[in-house]
């Protein structure tokens, strides 16, 4: 796996498309599709023959990618600074999950399960959202300290909301592990922010083009 900053950047973005997502739907209960959609395929992306293979096509990462940019700022909104704390939250237990190697395998088993379901009926389909939901809440929510999403009360009791909400953790945790695996650190966020969002920015950049071409 390449270790360059564009593939961590690309990971990033992965992350913070997962938990941009998460914050919307916890406030509005809505979220594009599209989006939702290249979240939880890159759950089953277990071999790809790149970073970006992960997770599509660059325009697929456009959300991410404008997120990133936006939460690394130094003009961060509120809204803003709750997808960083989600992200950085994932970071941390994808640290804790990498020393857990029972808890990997259970959850590389259990995803390799749903590959049929995500195969039948696609990747955002209720059913598969289900499965993978019940994945989170079966492992990674049992590591401390537990991710607490904040939003709209009303919103949070709807089960398919709920639901939504725990499998793009899920795949907020795998692209913890991309980026892990790209030579991601907590301390670059520091010491490399300038970088990553001009990173992040060209990128966004070229994947807004994409969709034009």
């Amino acid at each position: 796996m390449s270790r360059s900053l564009q593939d961590q950047t690309l990971a990033l973005a992965g992350i913070c498309q997962a938990t941009a997502l998460v914050q919307q739907i916890a406030h509005t209960g809505r979220c594009a599709d599209s989006s939702l959609e290249t979240s939880l395929r890159s759950l089953f992306a277990t071999a790809p023959d790149s970073t970006l293979g992960v997770y599509g096509e660059l325009k697929d990462l456009r959300e991410g990618l404008a997120t990133l940019a936006n939460v690394l700022s130094e003009q961060s909104q509120r809204q803003e600074v709750e997808i960083l704390r989600y992200t950085l939250n994932l970071m941390h237990l994808e640290s804790k999950l990498n020393r857990n190697r029972d808890m990997l395998d259970i959850i590389g088993s259990r995803i390799d399960q749903a590959r049929h379901t995500a195969d039948h009926f696609g990747y955002s389909h209720s059913n598969l959202i289900s499965n993978l939901a019940s994945i989170y809440t079966d492992t990674i929510s049992t590591l401390r300290p537990r991710i607490q999403v904040t939003g709209d009360p009303n919103v949070l009791r709807i089960d398919e909301n709920a639901a939504k909400i725990r499998a793009l953790l899920l795949a907020g945790i795998r692209s913890a592990v991309l980026w892990r695996q790209t030579g991601g650190r907590r301390w670059q966020l520091i010491f490399t922010r300038r970088k990553t969002v001009v990173s992040a920015k060209a990128l966004a950049e070229q994947a807004n083009r994409s969709v034009y071409d």
